[in-house]
């Protein structure tokens, strides 16, 4: 399938549930006949590559969730989480690429930002300009009290001097605009609200990434240092022209994405539980395929219905997003279920492979290294279980105190 789907904001800018369906099954066969095939092209090279990349530009991928007003698809959250679902059935490389985009950025626009900056913004967001999310820090990563990136008055102007340097950042190599958080006060009550965030182009003088970091699996997906040295932004760099509110639209910006890892990690483990079913079929071991044996069996049925349960987890939470209802709980409970449920499924899979699973020729192992950052990225299985607590806690609290 070399010619791109039509982009969705062209097509029919309400994206009614028909032509969303219509939209989901071209993106699903473009998944399998084009991305799939592929990802000997991406492992090799480290790299999703620019034609694919231009194309995915060409359907509108990067701004999905971009209001219509602004030019874009204007998908709700369970759509998607949808779109996020069908791209992260092929390699993590092609999700990680314009996620960012359409999760972190544009929540954050959307909950923060002014009305200039979503006109100035969103639209570079439609066309493909790639976002990365400065949060965490060499110290700090949901522990906002110690971030160390501080951004100060510019003496010469109305605008801010910002300097530091932020860890693990997705997308930061090829990003053109990063938002980065700040210390723009010592310490401020409420909590957090020392953290204001900026949005900072990433051709701005002072500011450098370092080398791509060496990791464990998703190959072509990038992750490195920023470093800024007195960078000097405008004073409308500061999201929502108002400072104190970068930590609370960074949080309400990682449920979005928390949706999104969720959503990866489910799509991840059907794609490993298929693999291992094919497997299961085609090896023989005692003259018969291994499928008809008890063990690989219960192996297949456990991960086919954690799978199911967390398909019903994203639905359900994407569902309440749309209805307006506070989700901060819910998006971290999917999260958590989703990315440990994959864990245990690839772990499966490698197991249904035997030998096999343990060698580099065969997918079980790409899949095992793949998934396991899952686990970790926004927000830990023991972060969110922390914050999950919190929330229970305070509902009982609420009821009973």
């Amino acid at each position: 399938m070399n010619a791109p789907i039509a982009n969705p904001a062209r097509t029919n800018p309400g994206m009614d549930e028909e032509t969303f369906e219509q939209f989901a099954e071209q993106l699903q066969r473009y998944v399998r006949e084009r991305l799939i095939p592929a990802e000997k092209d991406v492992i090799e090279n480290d790299r999703v590559p620019e034609d694919i990349l231009n194309e995915m530009r060409e359907m509108g991928l990067f701004g999905i969730s971009v209001p219509q007003e602004y030019g874009g698809a204007g998908l709700n959250t369970r759509q998607y989480a949808r779109v996020v679902n069908i791209m992260s059935y092929a390699a993590p490389a092609f999700r990680s690429i314009f996620s960012i985009n359409i999760g972190m950025f544009a929540s954050a626009l959307k909950n923060g930002g002014t009305e200039a900056q979503r006109q100035e913004w969103y639209p570079k967001l439609i066309e493909g300009r790639i976002a990365c999310f400065g949060l965490t820090e060499p110290g700090s990563g949901s522990d906002s009290a110690a971030m160390q990136t501080t951004a100060v008055p510019d003496p010469d102007g109305n605008g801010w001097i910002l300097n530091g340097s932020k860890r693990y950042i997705t997308n930061a190599p090829r990003a053109d605009v990063a938002l980065i958080m700040a210390r723009t006060e010592k310490e401020a009550l409420p909590k957090n609200a020392h953290v204001s965030a900026f949005i900072v182009p990433m051709d701005t003088p002072g500011i450098s990434t370092g080398s791509p970091d060496k990791k464990m699996g998703q190959a072509g997906s990038h992750i490195s240092d920023i470093m800024l040295d007195d960078v000097k932004v405008p004073g409308d760099a500061l999201l929502g022209g108002e400072t104190g509110q970068g930590f609370r639209f960074a949080m309400q910006s990682l449920d979005n994405g928390r949706i999104s890892v969720g959503a990866a990690a489910t799509a991840y483990a059907r794609r490993a539980l298929d693999s291992a079913l094919r497997y299961a079929n085609e090896r023989k071991a005692f003259g018969e395929p291994i499928a008809r044996f008890q063990l690989i069996q219960a192996m297949l049925a456990d991960s086919e219905t954690e799978i199911y349960a967390a398909e019903c987890m994203m639905k359900d939470v994407t569902e309440r997003v749309d209805r307006g209802e506070n989700t901060i709980a819910k998006a971290a409970a999917f999260k958590v279920f989703a990315s440990e449920m994959c864990g245990r499924v690839v772990d499966r899979v490698v197991q249904i492979y035997g030998g096999a699973g343990y060698l580099a020729e065969y997918d079980a192992e790409r899949f095992y290294r793949d998934a396991r950052i899952y686990r970790i990225y926004e927000g830990t299985t023991q972060i969110l279980q922390l914050q999950i607590a919190k929330h229970m806690l305070r509902e009982w609290e609420k009821v009973h105190g």
